[in-house]
């Protein structure tokens, strides 16, 4: 049997490699690394298959493979060749990829191409999901085919949230199969590559790491917005009272970002330097020694925490569920979570209550595909002070699930509020223009007209 991984980030690659090593990926089969770069211009970028950091982690696998040197000139994620074409390509990667007959897919992803369109070239292969982060926590936003569901076997993540489980193909009933932490640490360990101004910068003085993530390029903030956040989270590292900040910025953000941290870090007395190596920023956190690590939604703040035990807080996230556009947008999750581990006073600190509230938020997200969780939903709205419940879920949303805590209707909207396709007012109306046209035609037949 062949078991095919298409995997596009080094921390999905990180998280394939742990479990091979846990041997949750047992068996003689035949383990291929399927990479694929799905940055929007791949030319600017390095992917997983070339990186010498990741030398390492490809060696967990007999061969490695690179879908996009296939599709060149085409994107990875604009491969959706038409249906009738399926039986060819099958065939044809069967022979470039030497597969066996017997296919386990491995993808992140899968709702998208270019693996929800390997998913489809290979209509009897198992499927089994790789996390990627927090993403992994959300339901899945696009509601697959049922002969591709029941094929989902599993999802494998990284236990970065201890005691919580992802959302994603729980509706399939898939298993759910954590890598456990030391071994995510081991294989996350072996990504470390030279890094000089890594070397320079852990020299024993108190820090705190501000990680960016440029979340104006996501559209859910304004440039100006985005710099005030990170402001806001340069006086949270300020609470841990550091010699110096280190600020590790988003690979995409401009230097204006930094230019504004720089000078308000400066303004405070302490010292400052940025980050742009090739390090991971968990790896960054352990070597730096730091004091506590500061973000917004970033994946590296549990994994920081559960792997090291590094403090972490975060800023901004308040502002950002309420202004998550739609409400399904996947980032709410990861948003979510990491709002309910750093927030003071969080009553989801407890594995079970944060579960609940994934659930809630989770079913609030997808209500159609995550259908099972709305007694879940139910019960944490129930148990939830206006305040509490307007964090996570909007009025608009509680009112067309008709959650508990939905804002009551005005008299007048419900009057006009759909019925069957028309408003109740011009329901009734029709009802009594029927009614009063049964009446005539009866006293007609009285009078025996």
């Amino acid at each position: 049997m062949t078991r095919l991984f298409l995997l596009h980030s080094a921390y999905g690659l990180a998280t394939a490699a742990a479990a091979i090593d846990e041997g949750i990926f047992d068996g003689e089969q035949e383990n291929v690394l399927l990479a694929v770069n799905t940055a929007r211009v791949p030319e600017t970028t390095t992917g997983i298959d070339v990186l010498p950091g990741l030398a390492g982690l490809r060696a967990r696998f007999a061969r490695v493979e690179s879908l996009d040197e296939l599709l060149s000139p085409r994107h990875p994620s604009s491969w959706k060749p038409p249906s009738a074409d399926a039986p060819l390509l099958r065939r044809l990667l069967t022979r470039v990829w030497g597969l066996d007959d017997d296919v386990e897919l491995c993808v992140q992803s899968p709702q998208v191409a270019p693996a929800r369109t390997l998913l489809g070239l290979f209509p009897d292969a198992r499927i089994t999901v790789v996390g990627d982060g927090l993403m992994t926590y959300s339901p899945i936003r696009v509601a697959l085919g049922r002969t591709t569901v029941e094929r989902v076997g599993r999802v494998v993540y990284a236990d970065v949230a201890p005691g919580v489980a992802p959302l994603v193909f729980t509706e399939a009933g898939a298993a759910r199969v954590p890598v456990l932490p030391a071994r995510f640490r081991a294989a996350l360990e072996e990504t470390a590559a030279e890094d000089p101004q890594l070397d320079m910068l852990a020299d024993g003085t108190r820090t705190a790491l501000v990680l960016g993530q440029y979340l104006a390029a996501l559209g859910l903030v304004s440039p100006a917005e985005e710099i005030a956040m990170q402001q806001e989270m340069i006086d949270r590292a300020m609470a841990a009272d550091p010699e110096r900040i280190v600020f590790k910025p988003h690979p995409s953000a401009p230097p204006a970002v930094t230019d504004a941290l720089r000078q308000r870090v400066r303004r405070r007395g302490v010292a400052f330097a940025e980050h742009r190596g090739p390090t991971a920023a968990e790896l960054v956190a352990e070597r730096l020694d730091a004091a506590v690590v500061v973000a917004g939604f970033s994946t590296a703040l549990p994994t920081v925490s559960t792997l090291y035990g590094r403090p972490i807080a975060s800023a901004g996230l308040a502002s950002v569920l309420r202004r998550l556009e739609p409400y399904e947008n996947s980032n709410r999750v990861p948003a979510t979570i990491v709002d309910a581990l750093t927030r003071e006073h969080s009553p989801y600190r407890e594995p079970a209550q944060l579960q609940l509230l994934v659930d809630a938020v989770g079913y609030a997200m997808q209500p159609r595909i995550a259908e099972h969780l709305r007694p879940r939903a139910v019960q944490l709205l129930e148990g939830l002070d206006a305040a509490e419940r307007d964090r996570y879920f909007s009025p608009a949303r509680l009112s067309a699930l008709a959650l508990p805590g939905a804002p009551r209707e005005r008299m007048i909207r419900r009057a006009l509020r759909s019925g069957g396709g028309v408003g109740r007012v011009e329901e009734l109306r029709l009802t009594i223009a029927g009614a009063r046209r049964r009446a005539g035609r009866a006293w007609k037949a009285v009078r025996g007209r």
